[in-house]
C-alpha cells in the first residue's frame, strides 16, 4: 500500500530493479554501486507509452485548471456574497485576492519539496487539503471563515501550478515537451477566464454556495483520478528509492549517480536546500527575474480584467452577472487561436531540433511565439480601452480582449518552455519562483482596479496595462539576443541544462 501511495504502483520489483546488474563500484560504503537508468527501463517516466503520458498530462493539466478555475469562479457573483454577509465589494474581493496570494506562498514549499521527495506524494497531500478547504468554504457560516478557507485553499492548491510543469519535464525531452507544455500552460491561464462564466450563471441561479460546491466536486474528482492514474515521475527521486531498496535487499551500498556527485545530506538539510531554492533563483538568476516580472504583468492583467470587465459591461452597460460573464469567452477564443498557433510553432521547433547537429537547441529557440504575442498584447489592450464606451458596439472591444488572450498564451507558453529548458531538473523551483511573482500581482491588481476605474474612467484606466505592456514588449526580443550571454554568467543555469 505504501508503494502504491508514494509511487503510484504496487510493483516493488520494478523499483528494486535487477540486483544482478553490473553497476559501477564495489557495493561498499566507501565505493558504493552507482546506479542509473537501464535502457528502456519501465520505471523511467521518459519510457512510458504515449497513451499513458497523455493520461498523466491530461490529469495534471485538468488539476491545474481546477485550481485556476477556482480562483475566478468565486468572483462570478460577488454581489450575492456582499448581500449575504453584509460586506462591501472591496471586502468581498479579498476572497479572490487572498486565494491568489496563496499561489505565491504554497509553491515555494510544494515545488522544491516535490524535487526532494517526489511529485506524487506532494500532489496527493496538498490536493487533498485543497479539496477539503473547498468543502469548508462552501459551508462557511460567516464571512471571516469563508475568507480564511479560500486563502488556505489557495495555499494548498498551488502545487499543480508548478509541479505539473515539472511532470512535463519528467515525461518528455526537449524536442517533444513543448506540445505537452501547451496543455499545462493553457490550463493555468484558461482557468481564470472560464471561472467567471460558470460562476456567473451558477451564482445567479443557485447561489454562491453552489459555486464553492462545484469547486469542491471538481477538485475531489481530480484527486481521485490522481490517486488512481498518476504515478511518481521524477527521475532523481525514483532512482533514489531504487537505490534504497537495492541496499535493503542485498545488504550492500547503492547510490544514484546524482547523489554520488552531490551527496544529499540529512533530511533537515535537504528540506532547507529545497525550500530555499526558489527564492535563490528569484534573487540570483537574471533569467528567472526577467521572465518572472514579464509573466507577473500578464497574469496580473488577467486578474485586473476579472474586476474590470464587470465594471465595463455590468455597471456601465447594465448587463446581468450571467450575461456579463460571457465577455470572458472572447479571451478564451483568443487563447484557443493561440493554442492552435503554438501547435504550429512546436512542429517548427521539432523540425529544427531534428535538424540540429548537436541534438539540442538553445532555450532561445522557444521565444518566437513570445515575440509575436508581445505585439498582440498592447494592441489588444488599447483597442479594448478606447472602444469600450456604451456608444460603440460591444463586439468591437471584444476583439481587443481576444487579442490580449492570444498574446497572453503565446508569451506565457514560450516563457514557461524557456524556464523548463534552462532549469530542467529543477524546473518546478524555477516555475515556483515565477509563480511567486505573478501570484503577488494577480492578488494585488484586482484590489485597486475598482478605485482606478472610478478615478480615471473606463478609457484611461483600461489604458494603464496597455502602457505597461509597451514597456515589456522588448523583453522577448532582448532575451533572444542576449539570453545565451546571461545564462553563461550563471553556473546554476548551465549546470541544470546539462543532459537535456
Amino acid at each position: 500500500m505504501w508503494h502504491f501511495f508514494v509511487l503510484g504502483t504496487s510493483d516493488s520489483g520494478k523499483v528494486a530493479g535487477d540486483v544482478n546488474h553490473l553497476w559501477p563500484g564495489n557495493g561498499t560504503l566507501d565505493d558504493p554501486y552507482i546506479i542509473s537508468w537501464n535502457a528502456n527501463d519501465a520505471l523511467n517516466a521518459r519510457n512510458y507509452g504515449a497513451g499513458r503520458k497523455v493520461i498523466i498530462i491530461a490529469i495534471s493539466g485538468m488539476s491545474t485548471l481546477s485550481v485556476a478555475f477556482a480562483s475566478s469562479a468565486y468572483s462570478g457573483d460577488l454581489s450575492a456574497i456582499c448581500h449575504y454577509f453584509g460586506v462591501s465589494e472591496e471586502a468581498a474581493t479579498l476572497g479572490l485576492s487572498l486565494y491568489v496570494l496563496g499561489f505565491a506562498i504554497g509553491p515555494l514549499l510544494w515545488a522544491p519539496l516535490s524535487e526532494a521527495f517526489g511529485r506524487r506524494i506532494m500532489f496527493l497531500t496538498t490536493f487533498s487539503l485543497f479539496a477539503i478547504f473547498n468543502v469548508a468554504a462552501a459551508v462557511s457560516a460567516n464571512f471571516a471563515s469563508l475568507i480564511v478557507f479560500r486563502a488556505l485553499a489557495g495555499v494548498f492548491g498551488g502545487a499543480p501550478l508548478t509541479n505539473s510543469g515539472g511532470v512535463v519535464a519528467d515525461l518528455y525531452d526537449a524536442e517533444t515537451r513543448g506540445l505537452a507544455a501547451v496543455f499545462y500552460s493553457c490550463a493555468t491561464f484558461l482557468g481564470p477566464v472560464l471561472g467567471p462564466i460558470a460562476g456567473g450563471f451558477l451564482g445567479e441561479t443557485q447561489g454562491w454556495r453552489w459555486i464553492e460546491g462545484l469547486l469542491a466536486i471538481y477538485s475531489g474528482v481530480m484527486l481521485i483520478l490522481g490517486i488512481v492514474a498518476v504515478p511518481e515521475t521524477f527521475s532523481i527521486v525514483l532512482l533514489r528509492r531504487r537505490a534504497a531498496m537495492l541496499s535493503m535487499q542485498t545488504g550492500k551500498f547503492y547510490v544514484t549517480s546524482d547523489d554520488h556527485r552531490n551527496p544529499p545530506g540529512s533530511l533537515v538539510e535537504r528540506v532547507q536546500e529545497a525550500t530555499s531554492r526558489p527564492l535563490r533563483l528569484l534573487s540570483k538568476e537574471p533569467t528567472v527575474i526577467v521572465l518572472a516580472l514579464y509573466m507577473s504583468f500578464i497574469y496580473g492583467t488577467t486578474y485586473l480584467l476579472l474586476a474590470a470587465l464587470p465594471i465595463v459591461f455590468q455597471k456601465v452597460r447594465g448587463w446581468s452577472p450571467g450575461i456579463g460573464s460571457l465577455v470572458f469567452i472572447s479571451i478564451a477564443i483568443g487563447m484557443f487561436f493561440a493554442t492552435a498557433f503554438m501547435v504550429f510553432i512546436n512542429h517548427h521547433y521539432a523540425r529544427k531540433f531534428r535538424a540540429s547537429q548537436t541534438g539540442q537547441l538553445p532555450p532561445e529557440a522557444r521565444l518566437l511565439s513570445a515575440q509575436v504575442g508581445a505585439v498582440f498584447i498592447p494592441i489588444g489592450l488599447f483597442l479594448f480601452a478606447w472602444t469600450n464606451s456604451p456608444s460603440l458596439p460591444w463586439a468591437v472591444c471584444m476583439v481587443g480582449i481576444a487579442m490580449f488572450g492570444f498574446g497572453n498564451i503565446c508569451v506565457s507558453l514560450a516563457l514557461v518552455n524557456y524556464l523548463v529548458d534552462s532549469y530542467v531538473a529543477y524546473s518546478a523551483s524555477a516555475l515556483a519562483a515565477a509563480t511567486l511573482m505573478r501570484s503577488l500581482c494577480g492578488a494585488v491588481f484586482p484590489l485597486f482596479t475598482t478605485y482606478m476605474y472610478e478615478g480615471l474612467g473606463i478609457h484611461w484606466a483600461s489604458s494603464v496595462p496597455g502602457f505597461l505592456s509597451l514597456a515589456c514588449l522588448p523583453a522577448a526580443f532582448l532575451l533572444c539576443k542576449y539570453g545565451p550571454q546571461i545564462r553563461q554568467r550563471s553556473k546554476f543555469a548551465i549546470t541544470m541544462s546539462v543532459g537535456k
